[in-house]
């Protein structure tokens, strides 16, 4: 899958972490048409745990999330982000817009996101789709990094569907290879 563009350097993820590679995922939704037969392979794998309903943090995630809940005739919901500390690692939390809120109530849900890295966007929509009353059943991506989202399914019990792995160096940045380095921050 080579959807997206790519560029390396010293970049900020969301999560607070530390990463030499960006993607611009939002690219992957320019074009649907090309996206479609990822959307719907990803969309076969997560029916197969007989979900009533697909949710994804905003941005990416959401529209993945719209994409495959239309596909398979189910609902759908999203997360929006929400700053709750600009300072440490994970800085941002993701909330259920209230007006759907109720749409999730006593559902199965599949959790999905374009990409999970560090994986902040979808611990917060998980948290919050369990809040929500529903039950999440499975994780999916299009892309996933090194073992952070095997760790978050993990932690959940649930399987994780993902169609593209690749390797992901993170850090912390108090552990930056690039931050030693002297490296400034590159706006992505």
């Amino acid at each position: 899958m080579n959807l997206a563009g790519s560029r390396t350097g010293h970049f900020r993820l969301e999560s607070g972490h530390h990463t030499e590679l960006w993607l611009d995922l939002d690219q992957l939704f320019a074009r649907p048409a090309v996206l479609r037969p990822h959307v719907a392979e990803l969309g076969r794998r997560v029916s197969a745990r007989r979900i009533d309903a697909v949710c994804g943090p905003l941005s990416g995630g959401a529209f993945l999330a719209q994409l495959i809940a239309a596909d398979l005739g189910v609902e759908f919901a999203f997360a929006e982000r929400i700053v709750t500390d600009r300072t440490g690692l994970f800085p941002v939390d993701y909330r259920i817009v209230p007006a759907l809120r109720g749409v999730l109530l006593g559902k199965r849900v599949a959790i999905v996101d374009d990409a999970i890295s560090a994986g902040s966007a979808v611990r917060g929509t998980l948290a919050d789709v369990k809040a929500c009353g529903a039950l999440p059943l499975v994780l999916g991506a299009l892309i996933s990094f090194g073992s952070r989202a095997r760790e978050i399914a993990a932690d959940e019990r649930i399987p994780l569907e993902s169609l593209v792995q690749l390797p992901d160096p993170i850090w912390v940045p108090t552990e930056c290879p690039m931050c030693a380095l002297g490296a400034p921050l590159q706006t992505p």
